[in-house]
Formats: C-alpha cells, structure tokens, sequence
C-alpha cells in the first residue's frame, strides 16, 4: 500500500479511501466488518462515513456498524484514520442539521457514541451552511479540538470560493482550518478543476474523490451490458445515454492497455497531483479487490493525454473562460 499527507497535515493516509456509505442498507454487518478487515489487511487505513448514512429510517446505522466493529478489540480502532461527516438532517428537530455550533456539538458527541470511540480523526463538513458564519464554526471546532473529540477538519462538496472563505476566517483566528475536501471528481465530471482544485491546492487541502467510477459508468458499463451482467437504470442509463460514444471509446482503449475500465478510472485519479485518496465505496469483497488492482496500474503520458482527448477537462479558471 502507498501512503501519503493528507493535505498539509502531518497525518498520513492510504491512497485509497474506503468509503462505507453503502455498510447496513446494501452490506449487511458482519460482511462490512468482513470487508473492514480485509481492507486493513490490504494496508488501507483510511475509512470515511456520515452520521447521516443509514437511510431515512435508520440514520446513523453505518456509523453503528463502525462502532461494533471497532469494539472487538485487535487495534482496529488504532489502525484507522477515522473520517466521518455532519450537516444532514438526523430528525424533524430544528437544531438537528447543518453547521451551528449547538449541532456541532450535538452531532459529534452522537457520533462519537455510535462509533464507540473517544475522538475523530478528521471531523467533515458534508456541505457548505450559508446560514451559520465561519466565525461560529471555528469557534465550535476549536473547543472540540481543545476537549480531543476531533483532530483535524475537512470539508465535503465546497465551491472554491467557499474552502477561501472558510481558511481565511479560520487564519483570522490562528486555528488549523481545513485539510481536505471530499468532491465529486472522476473522467467524466472534472468540475472541480476550473476553481475547487486550485482552491485546494493554494490552502493545502487533500483532495478526496468521491463517486470515482461515476456509479459504476466507468466500470465498464457497456461490456457487462453486453455480457448480461448488468442492466443500467436510472440516472446511469441517462449519463449512458448521454456519453455512449465516449464511454465505448474508453472501455476500448482500456482493452488496448489491458486492464479493466474501473482500473483505469481509478488510477487515473491517483495521477491527478491534487488527489490524495479516490473514495471506493464497495458493497462486496470483490468489489474491493478490483478497487485494490488500481494501484499497480501506471499510466504513462501518452496514456494520460488520450483519456483527456477522451474525456476532456478544464484549464484553471479563469483562463478557462477568459484568454
């Protein structure tokens, strides 16, 4: 396994993530804390969930499945970097969702129970709360530091603009600020790198990818269509639609370099200079295992130029829409 800093921090993590959104309404227990121990096993030491996920009727739940898994001992606990997030809606309660500092508080030591442990490693925001000002969020963050529930912060689905607001307003206070954001980012959504990436990048924060795969599109969607392996819905048969072309030029040219199309989207992220860490959220151990593969894949620049012609991305802004 490869490690590296996350952000600026002195924290190192593994350059993949295991995301665990899908542990309790798509993976039942005691294959998640299967999965959790393989992915220790591997060397993956970074683990992200949400107070949040679960589902509607049982939020919280995955968090819970963490929590026990954590509680059978073997230094579980001690071997992960444990991420997780707030700023959902947990009930019909007007201070239970967003940034305040009373749902700071609130959330974190929920959180803290359900994961059956003393602190966060790094504590997220899921989104950005317009309503709340930095100056209160800071203040929240730090006394949570200063009482070692949290360790660092991070932020999740932040415009640029909103990662500079937020580090200025925590220099102003000498307070640590961000060290990583979680946005959507693979081939075929490269947003994020007309302004978040250069955002990022100047206030170093680590870049952590989520929907790597862009749910499954990426995955070599086409040749399982094919095989009858799968049938796409949804959302996935709009972008399907939508990208046909280019997604069949991908699967083809990741045939010619011999590896699998999900292989090939993962490790072009970890090419990307300001990734720290694609997110992997697997429902299975096979999906794991593929997710692992990414790692040893080594795309050269000719490589790395015919997926950009592929997919093309996004000089920084504001060049990008000015000269």
């Amino acid at each position: 396994m490869q490690y590296t800093q996350l952000g600026r921090s002195g924290l190192k993590v593994s350059r993949l993530c295991l995301g665990t959104m899908n542990f309790g309404p798509q993976t039942d227990e005691p294959e998640a804390h299967s999965i959790m121990d393989s992915a220790l096993e591997s060397g993956i030491n970074f683990f992200d969930t949400a107070n949040v996920y679960g589902g509607s009727g049982h939020r919280g739940w995955t968090e819970e499945i963490l929590g026990r898994w954590f509680a059978t001992g073997g230094g579980r606990r001690e071997r992960t970097v444990l991420a997780t997030k707030l700023y959902g809606t947990m009930t019909d309660r007007p201070n239970e969702s967003k940034l305040s500092a009373l749902n700071i508080r609130r959330a974190l030591d929920a959180s803290l129970k359900r994961l059956q442990t003393d602190y966060i490693d790094v504590y997220q925001f899921h989104h950005v709360d317009r309503d709340t000002p930095w100056e209160e969020i800071w203040q929240a963050i730090d006394v949570a530091v200063q009482q070692g529930k949290i360790l660092y912060s991070g932020s999740s689905n932040f415009a640029g603009w909103h990662i500079a607001q937020a580090q200025e307003a925590a220099a102003r206070r000498h307070s640590n600020g961000l060290v990583s954001e979680q946005s959507i980012y693979n081939l075929l959504t490269r947003n994020i790198e007309l302004e978040v990436i250069p955002a990022a990048r100047q206030y170093g924060l680590g870049l952590l990818p989520w929907s790597p795969l862009h749910g499954g599109v990426l995955g070599g969607v086409l040749k399982k269509e094919r095989e009858g392996v799968r049938r796409t819905t949804g959302r996935a048969a709009d972008t399907l639609r939508t990208h046909e072309d280019q997604i069949r030029q991908y699967e083809d040219f990741a045939d010619e370099l011999g590896h699998e199309p999900g292989d090939v989207a993962l490790a072009w992220l970890l090419h990307q200079p300001a990734v720290t860490a694609p997110i992997v959220g697997p429902r299975t151990q096979d999906q794991l295992d593929a997710a692992l593969r990414a790692l040893e894949v080594v795309l050269d620049a000719e490589a790395l130029k015919r997926l950009d012609d592929i997919f093309p991305g996004h000089r920084t802004a504001p060049e990008d829409y000015a000269w």
